[in-house]
């Protein structure tokens, strides 16, 4: 596979851009165990984003009924189309274009080996979307983040966004040896399952937002230093309005807090702003 990857990069003059994160799977094992991972049928509708030149396509579009593959780099995408109509693949549908920007076709599968640079917005966007399953690599150190615990050095903001979008599994890490160019960092391929509900707005997020500029102090001290985060009140409004929460709440350290409970915590600072707002109108 690498030899075969060398050989069409070459023959069409392509330099592969690291900070484009063109790093491309060059290991025939861990591609079949990725599509394994999709448990693809001919049913299946799959997106991929950063498609390259197809080396995880093909195999998509071998197992699925309809690939839609995005690749924002035009010249590389070109070269994809032309591999397809050799390999008299007509089942994949070639987008040129920016995916954090553009709509997605209608999908039930995710299946891609991320460009790294926009992780965070393509996850989120993507679970915008109703699917059934998403297998996506990743950074490592991005993957353990989505995985987090409560108490986990890696638990952040991310960990608790993802309890709320999906249920999230690492399948198995991957090596930085089986890309190319190869990268600095090793790999990691989560499987993405959406939640039938999120029952999630805007107010958690700012909360969320909030309390993860500071994970390591208690959760009444996190958000009296980013209240700005939610709300525009002055220090002895913040003040007041923190102190009509769960005390228990507002003593642990924000690394520490269940998903559920900052859920619960959101709840009624909500409240309570909401209260405050109400009084204010009325003055």
């Amino acid at each position: 596979m690498l030899s075969e990857t060398l050989e069409i990069l070459n023959k069409e003059g392509v330099k592969l851009d690291k900070r484009k994160g063109q790093n491309y799977l060059v290991d025939g094992n861990v591609l079949a165990r990725i599509v394994e991972s999709a448990e693809l049928s001919k049913k299946d509708i799959v997106l991929e984003i950063g498609a390259g030149i197809g080396t995880l396509t093909i195999p998509l579009a071998e197992n699925a009924g309809k690939v839609i593959a995005i690749e924002q780099d035009r010249k590389i995408a070109a070269i994809l189309i032309k591999r397809l109509k050799e390999l008299h693949i007509a089942n994949v549908d070639v987008i040129t274009g920016d995916a954090t920007k553009i709509e997605f076709p209608p999908f039930n599968k995710v299946v891609s080996n991320l460009p790294y640079k926009i992780s965070s917005p393509i996850t989120f966007k993507i679970l915008e979307y109703n699917f059934e399953l998403a297998i996506l690599m990743y950074q490592l150190e991005f993957a353990h983040r989505m995985v987090a615990q409560p108490g986990d050095s890696n638990y952040s903001r991310l960990s608790v966004m993802m309890y709320f979008y999906a249920n999230v599994n690492l399948l198995f890490n991957v090596s930085k040896n089986v890309f190319l160019p190869k990268p600095k960092v090793s790999s990691a391929v989560i499987k993405l399952t959406p939640k039938d509900e999120v029952k999630i707005d805007k107010f958690i997020i700012n909360v969320i937002r909030a309390l993860f500029q500071h994970k390591r102090k208690k959760v009444r001290n996190a958000l009296i230093d980013s209240f700005h985060e939610i709300g525009e009140f002055d220090k002895n409004q913040i003040k007041d309005l923190i102190s009509k929460l769960d005390i228990e709440l507002l003593d642990k350290r924000v690394v520490n807090m269940e998903p559920e409970n900052i859920r619960k915590l959101s709840k009624e600072l909500e409240q309570v702003v909401d209260g405050f707002d109400q009084l204010k109108n009325q003055e």
